[in-house]
C-alpha cells in the first residue's frame, strides 16, 4: 500500500496539488513512522512552501531575521532536533 500511496501522493506533487500529497505522505507516517521518503517528502514541501506551523512562527522569525549569533546557534540546535523527530 505504501508504494501506491508514494507514487500517487508524487502524482499530486507534480500536478500542483501539495496540500493533498502532504496528507498522504502524513498518512504512510501515521501507519510506518520510519518510512524515509514519507518523512523526506513531508520535510521538503513544507520548506518549499514555507509552511511553517503556526506554533513556530517564532522559529520562523528567528530563521528568517537572527539578531544574533546565539540565536542562530539556538535556531540550528531546534532545527536539527525537529528534524531527528521527523
Amino acid at each position: 500500500m505504501s508504494v501506491k500511496s508514494i507514487t500517487l501522493a508524487r502524482i499530486y506533487e507534480m500536478h500542483g496539488l501539495k496540500e493533498d500529497a502532504l496528507k498522504i505522505y502524513r498518512e504512510i507516517l501515521l501507519q510506518e513512522p520510519n518510512n524515509k521518503d514519507a518523512q523526506q517528502a513531508i520535510k521538503y514541501l513544507m520548506l518549499t512552501q514555507n509552511n511553517f506551523p503556526q506554533v513556530n512562527e517564532m522559529r520562523k522569525e528567528q530563521f528568517l531575521n537572527p539578531q544574533s549569533k546565539d540565536e542562530t546557534i539556538q535556531f540550528q540546535r531546534w532545527l536539527f532536533q525537529w528534524n531527528s523527530k521527523i
